[in-house]
């Protein structure tokens, strides 16, 4: 799946996360909503950004129907461990959460939460990406650490 950045960056979410992703939709009455980190690379030589990673939910993470909040240690485990593993090529870029609704858009709460992700993150990246996992569809968001602006993203078509 690749969203459009700008009229030549794009980023990319490779096939194992997507399916890693869709495994956690909330397709019955009694699913509550999963999370976690995204983790990718920044091309060089290129805007591009691939997202090849993800953190699951932990059994400290704290899970409802309409409610996802990670446990920030265990994540930050994982991140870290990602980090070292890749020599510093594999950063974090952004969060993921699933909602119970076919095609997702973000909660106020959602939103809330995103600004406090963009003022807070001590990261290289001026930008950080939010993904929402629907029943039937994927929505990536954009938010921009410098003005706290966050903007959907459109998915590309060559």
């Amino acid at each position: 799946m690749i969203f459009s950045l700008g009229p030549t960056s794009k980023l990319k979410i490779n096939e194992d996360v997507l399916d890693r992703l869709r495994n956690y939709s909330q397709r019955e009455n009694n699913d509550t909503e999963a999370g976690g980190v995204l983790m990718g690379r920044f091309i060089e030589g290129s805007d591009d950004v691939i997202i090849d990673l993800i953190t699951e939910p932990s059994k400290k993470d704290k899970r409802e129907r309409c409610f996802f909040k990670k446990h920030l240690e265990t994540h930050q485990k994982l991140v870290d461990k990602a980090w070292e593993e890749s020599d510093g090529t594999c950063n974090y870029v952004g969060e993921w959460h699933t909602h119970p609704e076919q095609h997702p858009s973000p909660s106020f709460h959602d939103r809330r939460e995103w600004n406090k992700v963009l003022k807070k993150t001590q990261c290289d990246s001026s930008f950080l990406f939010f993904i929402i996992v629907g029943t039937k569809s994927i929505g990536a968001w954009m938010g921009n650490r410098k003005n706290a602006k966050i903007n959907k993203l459109e998915e590309w078509n060559p």
